[in-house]
């Protein structure tokens, strides 16, 4: 396809020069060029698919970025990227050194407010109207929320902070039904009565019609649209948040929603916008299946995204097969979910004992207290959910859990680096803001037979209890059919050798045996993070002249400060230790193997640090110098 529009579009200055009559040619190209270039480089797929003539009419409506949009999550940000000069950068996207997955204030001036996690667009509009009207700039603020990212209480605490304000804020509700999952919770049960009424659809085009005839120059809250509004009845939850709600119209009619945001921009204090859109629009298999192509892999445009055959069994997996098995022999087991069936490997439990699975939507506080509150009358909750995403439920974790020793099992994935998301979305934390809490039984697998078995350890265990597990393939390891109940804080030596001992904690085992053979140095799978092995870190520090702790969580407050906390209570000072662990940064996207290299978490680095730590500490009597050279 010639790309005669987008290719002399190199801002959004030069998308404004434009006649309203070509955006339609403009969506055209964009969506093909996004096709186009996704499914060579792999990235989010189907929500920037479906906001397309929405983000086309924004970027020719507002003078971006003077005027801000946010757009809440990221997903849908594809064509936004392209508008705004990164239409030739589009296929480094996700990869090191190029674009970020979402947007990232770092990356352009365009991308007001960064973005990853969801319902956030909302507050910082908020914020930045506020200071717009403070500073007396008059910039225009548009907050771009999705259906699902409204299912989040952050939302509704924003909305509720908006609707007393007489603040320019426009915040448009790009409602396409899905999130990454299909959505749920009453506010899409109100949204679907909105779409599906009967009035909607008959009262439609003519309301379009006595919009369309507003005067401009006067305002557009008419009281002939109040009746039409009082008709369809849509809308009457914001409404009576002091919100004027306007919709819902068609968000793939490019040049409606430009006379419909031209007409907007005239009326003060808070508004919503409701806009329909199809996730995956104009890619067929994309329309049809918008959960397998929310995000894609490299695939072919004319066969579409083909099913992954993993070599390798992945920690997920491993936790789907295991709890099903469980939920099998025990009726007690609830596993509730924030919005991410697929990711946390819930879509087989979901079918198979679908009474006791729970979706919450976005809604990351609410699970985990909805979890304490089924502990408290003797059921067996499981929190499935990201790393990243546990940070949001920190309060629920400390007060409604811990604090009151219920029984509630967390399954936290995507532990660790995570790869091509980046910064947003890695779970290097966990361990450092967890390992504080009393009351908490932390377990790191190192491969997925330890993943199935601490699963199993926290079940029986009575009372809060983590397993943390990476994203991805395991290590090829053979899972047996016999569960193994762990002892609590007891850890697992792997091999014994002289002078050094590597502790392991978690999914780094495959590099610290390559150091530990090489170097013949002894290795403990340590297992439990807390409690922790006290007795094999002293015996450790009495038969050794060096200790190196490695983790893939940040090397504050991680499992390395557990081992010098014990080192240090016991006066065991006469051993040397190096804490190896993510770095004090923000990382960004890149493989997992490149992001733990950049943090020191190699073979070559962690032996470079042995001998360094040698050399300056004058350890001679380690003879490793035909190792380490």
């Amino acid at each position: 396809m010639k790309y005669e529009f987008l290719n002399k579009i190199n801002n959004p200055s030069d998308l404004r020069i434009l006649s309203i009559n070509d955006l339609d040619n403009v969506s055209d190209e964009l969506r093909h060029y996004l096709i186009e270039t996704v499914s060579q480089c792999g990235g989010h797929f189907g929500a920037s698919l479906g906001a397309i003539e929405l983000t086309v009419a924004l970027h020719f409506s507002f003078d971006t970025p003077n005027d801000k949009l946010i757009w809440d999550v990221g997903h849908q940000c594809y064509g936004h990227k392209v508008l705004t000069g990164r239409r030739d950068e589009l296929h480094t996207i996700r990869k090191k050194g190029g674009l970020h997955p979402f947007p990232s204030k770092e990356e352009s001036e365009y991308d007001v407010f960064g973005v990853g996690h969801s319902s956030t667009s909302i507050s910082a509009a908020i914020g930045m109207a506020i200071a717009s009207s403070h500073k007396e700039e008059n910039k225009k603020v548009v907050a771009i929320i999705g259906d699902g990212g409204l299912s989040a209480g952050m939302a509704f605490e924003a909305l509720n902070h908006m609707g007393t304000l007489d603040k320019d804020i426009l915040v448009i509700l790009n409602d396409n039904e899905m999130s990454i999952s299909p959505n749920v919770g009453a506010m899409t049960n109100y949204l679907t009565k909105i779409i599906s009424s009967k009035a909607y659809s008959t009262v439609k085009e003519g309301s379009k019609n006595i919009l369309k005839k507003v005067p401009t120059s006067g305002i557009f809250l008419t009281q002939t649209e109040k009746h039409i509004k009082g008709l369809i009845a849509p809308g009457m939850l914001f409404e009576e948040m002091g919100i004027n709600y306007y919709g819902p119209i068609d968000g793939h009619d490019t040049r409606f929603l430009v006379k419909t945001l031209k007409n907007l921009k005239k009326i003060p204090g808070p508004k919503l916008l409701h806009v329909i859109t199809k996730k995956g629009k104009g890619y067929l298999p994309a329309e049809s299946d918008p959960v397998k192509y929310h995000a894609v892999p490299i695939f072919d445009r004319e066969k579409g995204v083909e099913n992954k055959i993993n070599q390798k069994i992945t920690y997920t997996k491993v936790f789907d097969n295991w709890l099903c098995d469980i939920a099998e022999k025990d009726p007690r087991i609830f596993a509730i979910t924030p919005a991410m069936r697929e990711g946390s490997g819930l879509v087989n439990f979901s079918q198979k004992f679908p009474d006791r699975y729970i979706d919450v939507g976005i809604a990351e506080q609410h699970s985990v207290t909805l979890a304490a509150g089924l502990a408290c009358e003797g059921l067996k909750p499981i929190v499935c959910i990201y790393s990243t995403f546990l940070q949001r439920a920190y309060d629920q974790l400390v007060h409604d859990v811990a604090l009151q020793k219920l029984d509630v099992l967390f399954a936290v994935d995507r532990a660790g680096f995570v790869g091509a998301d980046g910064g947003t979305h890695i779970g290097a934390y966990d361990l450092s803001y967890l390992r504080c809490i009393p009351n908490i039984l932390i377990m790191a697998p190192s491969n997925e037979e330890e993943c199935k078995n601490m699963l199993y350890t926290g079940y029986l265990h009575n009372g809060p209890a983590v397993v943390r597990y990476p994203r991805g393939e395991g290590l090829g390891i053979k899972i047996e059919n016999d569960l193994k109940n762990y002892d609590i804080g007891v850890s697992n030596k792997i091999r014994t050798g002289k002078k050094i001992t590597v502790l392991c904690f978690g999914s780094v085992l495959d590099i610290c045996l390559s150091v530990a053979e090489e170097l013949n140095c002894s290795l403990i799978d340590m297992r439990f993070v807390k409690p922790i092995d006290e007795k094999a870190i002293l015996d450790a520090a009495q038969n050794n002249d060096l200790i190196v702790t490695v983790e893939d969580n940040s090397v504050m407050g991680g499992a390395g400060s557990a081992v010098n906390e014990v080192l240090s209570k016991n006066f065991a000072n006469n051993v040397k230790i190096i804490n190896i662990g993510t770095l004090d940064k923000f990382f960004n996207h890149a493989t997992r193997e490149q992001q733990l290299s950049e943090s020191g978490i190699s073979k070559k680095n962690i032996i470079s640090k042995i001998k360094n730590c040698i050399e300056n500490n004058n350890l001679y009597d380690i003879d490793l110098s035909s190792k380490i050279e």
